[in-house]
């Protein structure tokens, strides 16, 4: 079991991730990333997206809740954690957990209509 959590849980937690194309990448950190967690240790997780904003990590703690898994979640937006310790520490121990994935590999995929033309594009982090 990677990080203490089963394959199915670790797929049901990125499927809510998926849904949020504000999301582009998420790393896991704290007792779960370092590998010292104890049964019932929370999921703590900070989230990278240029578009992230409190509203969305709202929508998506309900989202994650409703998944009705035996863990509490600690989400946060990385470029908003005003503790440089906190900071220190995600870059030393994080762990990628979910990384938003891109048609064509990144590629820009473009679809013209008769009016308009739509580029779509992946931003990576």
């Amino acid at each position: 079991m990677k990080f203490g959590l089963k394959e199915k849980t670790i797929e049901q937690i990125k499927s809510v991730f998926a849904n949020y194309p504000q999301v582009e990448e998420a790393i896991l950190y704290g007792s779960r990333a370092m590998g010292n967690f104890k049964n019932g240790s929370d999921i703590d997780l900070t989230l990278k997206g240029g578009e992230l904003n409190h509203s969305v990590i709202s929508k998506i703690s309900l989202d994650l809740d409703e998944l009705l898994l035996p863990y509490s979640f600690d989400i946060s937006i990385f470029k908003q954690i005003g503790n440089p310790d906190l900071v220190d520490h995600i870059k030393r121990v994080g762990v990628g957990f979910y990384e938003k994935e891109c048609a064509n590999s990144g590629i820009l995929e473009e679809k013209a209509t008769k009016h308009t033309q739509l580029a779509f594009e992946c931003n990576m982090v």
